[in-house]
């Protein structure tokens, strides 16, 4: 399947009323997608092992949503495929008193992966455009009167697309995530969470305010997708209504990434390799 559909770099306008949030016509193909789906995590873990090799670039993939779009079960239904070793996840919660005294940046930087690895971001960098933008959270801010601008929004956009841009000149690339649910779809997952009791720990009243805000939120989201999607640091809008649909669009994007960085083992330098044959003998020759 191609991913265009669901690529946003720049290239189009993201209309959200517009993007289906199901599966569609890939509900008659299920069986075969959820198989495609463990062939290509098989795929892209070896993939994964060339890069831990390499370890010449490093992967981020950026995850956001609305509550109950379902990006805890992604990250272990996907990502609990690849080499742990290999592997970072962090999940960003409101920033502390320490992170609040330091550039918005500050926090994410100390995430990023070693070069190598992949760096999976549960909520990212783009909350401080997304909840921030719709709460106006901005105007409570210690920051001089000179950075709190009517701009203060297009600013940030354009600072997260530049640093985008210069972690991939320096060996990283960002991958951008857009879980779009229902309004109706987060209805029935938030009343599950009410009715049973193994689901209650995930309950926050909290998540009921922002469903009021959905419009708000609506509009943050597609103004943040169509001001920082790049051909180096895309954005994929993914339907999230049905979650084993989710994951396969998701495998497939992993795995189009890394095929794309197309990392290799590391050769042996000629001095090294000139040895190979004499350990060879030698451990053959044990007795």
């Amino acid at each position: 399947m191609s991913l265009k559909p669901f690529r946003f770099d720049g290239s189009k306008t993201l209309n959200l009323k517009d993007f289906d949030t199901g599966a569609g016509e890939a509900r008659s193909h299920k069986a075969e997608l959820v198989a495609k789906t463990a062939e290509n995590l098989r795929e892209a873990a070896l993939l994964q092992e060339k890069l831990y090799a390499a370890g010449q670039e490093g992967l981020v993939i950026a995850i956001q949503a609305r509550d109950a779009a379902g990006k805890d079960s992604l990250i272990k239904h996907v990502f609990s495929g690849l080499n742990p070793a290999a592997l970072e996840i962090h999940s960003f919660k409101s920033p502390s008193k320490t992170e609040l005294a330091h550039d918005y940046l500050w926090r994410i930087n100390q995430a990023l992966p070693p070069r190598g690895t992949i760096g999976v971001f549960n909520r990212s960098q783009y909350e401080d455009v997304l909840v921030v933008r719709v709460h106006h959270m901005e105007k409570n801010y210690a920051l001089a009167p000179r950075c709190l601008t009517e701009d203060f929004f297009p600013r940030r956009y354009a600072q997260l697309m530049n640093w985008e841009q210069y972690l991939y000149e320096n060996g990283y690339r960002m991958v951008k995530l857009f879980l779009h649910v229902s309004k109706e779809e987060q209805k029935e997952r938030f009343l599950d969470r009410l009715e049973r009791e193994d689901k209650h720990w995930k309950l926050s009243l909290a998540d009921m305010v922002e469903r009021n805000l959905w419009d708000a939120y609506d509009e943050a989201f597609e103004d943040a997708i169509n001001a920082t999607g790049t051909p180096e640091s895309p954005w994929y809008v993914i339907p999230a209504d049905n979650k084993w649909y989710t994951r396969y669009l998701t495998s497939e994007i992993l795995l189009e990434t890394l095929k794309d960085m197309d990392p290799r083992y590391p050769a042996l330098n000629s001095a090294d390799a000139a040895k190979v044959p004499a350990a060879i003998e030698q451990l053959e020759n044990e007795s």
